[in-house]
């Protein structure tokens, strides 16, 4: 007898053994808007949650938990798998070291809020149908790239708040007026428009040493609302801008260009370099290239290409670049 319930006592044993999975491995498939939220509420670091493809998930997702440097959390799914909201922000994203990729974000106000996070991937999303921004890193969100996405269909409750990708923050809106340090931030290789309302990327004053790489923007639908009226606005500070390719700008006389570079407050829109872009601006009022002040370190290459359009751009080409 006593042979015998030590043997089934074992057995139990192993069975939870096998039932218990370890952190680093466990994947974790949902299909339904509450099974998502507590995937979310449990992850780990090492947890891949699933999205269920040709499936629906209502609500306003947080994200809080963070991986780490070798053990990412990851979400991810088919195009079909819809992360939809009504109102508030699709997803909110407070924790680091997330990989999101390949599912579709829509409705609500804000698409993705990331909010103080670092070493973010969000790869081959897409995000459509937004009451404002599509894609928004703040509040010290560092070292996070967004790439092969597609971003569309932005500012249908406020067109001048539509942007496409959005990094940083304006300087009214800098907790206690210290600059939002969302540095080192990268957007490469993703479709922005048509029908972002606003900028296609806008680069906030207080940010640093990002790169803005490869991007296909469509201004088709751009509406010149609050300023909206160019594919990048750079206000920060030691930005490369390469590679990337635009057609159509918001035609109005008062267009400046569709690469602008501002300065909103003294010491920002500094030294950031524009090499090997293609600008086919689409309007006999806007520069290819527009800066808003000389003399503060940016250069436009000559190696840019800018087709109908009022000029090249409004000071000379860089040389040495």
């Amino acid at each position: 007898m006593r042979e015998r319930v030590l043997a089934v006592l074992a057995g139990a044993a192993a069975l939870a053994a096998v039932a218990v999975p370890t952190a680093s491995a466990a994947t974790v498939t949902v299909s339904t808007s509450a099974q998502l939220a507590s995937a979310l509420a449990a992850a780990a670091p090492g947890t891949t949650i699933q999205l269920a493809a040709d499936t629906t998930f209502t609500g306003n997702f947080k994200a809080a938990n963070s991986g780490t440097a070798t053990s990412r959390i990851t979400l991810t799914g088919q195009r079909s798998a819809v992360v939809k909201a009504t109102g508030g922000r699709t997803i909110e994203l407070t924790g680091s070291y997330w990989t999101l990729s390949g599912f579709t974000i829509t409705g609500g106000q804000k698409g993705l809020m990331a909010l103080g996070v670092h070493n973010t991937l969000v790869d081959g999303v897409k995000v459509t149908g937004i009451g404002h921004e599509g894609i928004h890193f703040q509040y010290t969100s560092t070292d996070n790239v967004v790439q092969n996405s597609e971003v569309t269909d932005t500012g249908r409750e406020y067109a001048g708040y539509g942007e496409g990708i959005y990094f940083g923050s304006a300087v009214s809106n800098w907790p206690g007026g210290t600059p939002d340090r969302s540095d080192r931030n990268k957007a490469i290789g993703n479709k922005i428009g048509p029908d972002v309302r606003a900028e296609s990327i806008d680069i906030k004053e207080g940010t640093t040493g990002g790169e803005i790489r490869g991007n296909t923007f469509d201004g088709t639908g751009q509406t010149g609302e609050h300023y909206a009226d160019s594919w990048i606005d750079a206000k920060g500070n030691g930005y490369l801008i390469t590679g990337n390719k635009g057609s159509k700008v918001y035609v109005h006389d008062a267009t400046y260009g569709a690469f602008e570079i501002h300065v909103q407050l003294d010491g920002w829109g500094r030294d950031n370099t524009f090499s090997n872009n293609i600008a086919d601006v689409q309007s006999p009022y806007a520069y290819g290239f527009y800066v808003a002040k000389t003399g503060q370190g940016t250069k436009i290459c000559g190696n840019n290409t800018v087709t109908n359009a009022k000029g090249f751009a409004n000071v000379a080409p860089a040389s040495g670049c």
